[in-house]
């Protein structure tokens, strides 16, 4: 018997028993289609991540105190708190070092409640010079940012993100409208164009943007967030990471800051996402062994069910591993079929939350999800595949 043969027989036996060939292939259906969408979830989340960085520039350099790679370690909390960063600091750099750089920005960090008309949030405001529009790609989509003068003389203006402007103003233009923080009147200069992001954190859509000099006096902010360079070349990322060093040692330790660049910074964000997107393939994978011992129960029962029909065809001269073959596609079918539903299932729900969070499916995941579908379908079908071809043509022919 030829091949084409036995896979239209294991096929005809499949379909023979249509429901109860769907609810063995259920348990492979949640397998394929979960561990499909998961790691959709998590590549497409990765791909987000990287374009987010990417639309920042490769050549630029943060300096933050403390230590943001340790690991979530105590002290790295404790070190991350201290106010380290000095403004003279910033300002030498770029005084020693001008040949390297573009420029940069200060950054503090602090919170307030803002308020128009009746309405009152909880707001993060982030002190920022004007040169941080340009440095970290912000553009005002209405109205404008700050300049140099309001940061010198520290006035009180904002620039809002988006998302912080619609829950105050609604449908309102919020440029040159009044806000309060902390009882102060601010005016709105302009508003960003959408940027999202905070990676766990609060939205950059949800900043109220501060000149720095005012946030530092009107705020009693002490502590300095951040510096953020932006360098001439990329191929000078390295000199400018050792220039800020050597002036940020004459009086801090090594410690007590950390000068990075995005590559750094993506890299460790990917390894968490990667390992996140690793653990739920993982765990969603636990149910393909589910589905696989599904595939083995009900391999047992069909050779028990048929056993006079194998008694029979080893009569007329069917071989054991003819048996056997049979069999096995017969288990390998019912899983790779329950792998294709699973994977239109994976796309259909890839395609419902696109719209809400970043999701792509993968290639390589479809093809993984065929290949691991395939395998356990032979590997727990091999067992009755196995029994079915020991059993004997006479013994076979007796059973009722």
């Amino acid at each position: 018997m030829n091949l084409a043969n036995t896979f239209s027989i294991a096929l005809k036996a499949i379909l023979l028993n249509k429901k109860r060939s769907f609810l063995t292939m259920l348990g492979v259906i949640i397998g394929v289609g979960s561990v499909v969408l998961l790691t959709s979830l998590g590549t497409g989340l990765q791909s987000y991540v990287q374009d987010q960085f990417a639309s920042l520039g490769s050549n630029i350099l943060f300096v933050t105190p403390g230590d943001p790679f340790s690991g979530g370690q105590e002290t790295s909390i404790i070190e991350s708190t201290k106010p380290t960063l000095k403004e003279r600091q910033y300002k030498e750099i770029l005084r020693k070092h001008r040949n390297l750089f573009v420029g940069g920005t200060t950054t503090a960090v602090n919170t307030s409640e803002a308020k128009y008309g009746t309405t009152t949030k909880k707001a993060l405001l982030y002190g920022v010079t004007p040169s941080y529009e340009e440095i970290q790609n912000a553009p005002a989509e209405k109205g404008k940012w700050f300049d140099n003068i309001d940061e010198e003389k520290g006035k009180r203006v904002v620039v809002l993100g988006p998302g912080i402007a619609k829950e105050l103003f609604g449908n309102v233009d919020p440029v040159n409208k009044r806000i309060l923080l902390n009882s102060q009147s601010y005016t709105v200069l302009g508003v960003l164009e959408e940027k999202g992001g905070g990676f766990g954190g609060p939205s950059f859509d949800n900043y109220i943007y501060v000149p720095f000099t005012t946030l530092m006096n009107n705020f009693n902010t002490q502590v300095i967030d951040s510096f953020i360079f932006e360098v001439k070349d990329r191929s000078q990322i390295e000199q400018a990471k050792a220039a800020i060093e050597d002036v940020l040692l004459e009086d801090l330790k090594e410690d007590e800051f950390t000068v990075f660049d995005q590559a750094e910074l993506l890299k460790t964000i990917n390894d968490v996402l990667g390992v996140l997107t690793a653990g739920l393939g993982g765990i969603s994978a636990i149910s393909l062994v589910v589905g696989g011992i599904g595939i083995l129960n009900i391999m047992l029962v069909s050779v028990s069910e048929r056993t006079r029909e194998i008694g029979l065809r080893k009569a007329l001269g069917a071989t054991p591993n003819v048996i056997l073959l049979q069999f096995l596609i017969e288990a390998a079918l019912l899983s790779v079929i329950g792998g294709m539903i699973g994977v239109f299932i994976a796309f259909l729900g890839t395609m419902a939350v696109q719209s809400f969070f970043p999701a792509r499916i993968l290639p390589e995941s479809i093809l993984i999800a065929f290949g691991v579908s395939t395998a356990i379908g032979i590997i727990f079908g091999a067992a009755p595949a196995r029994n079915a071809a020991k059993l004997s043509p006479i013994e076979a022919l007796r059973s009722e």
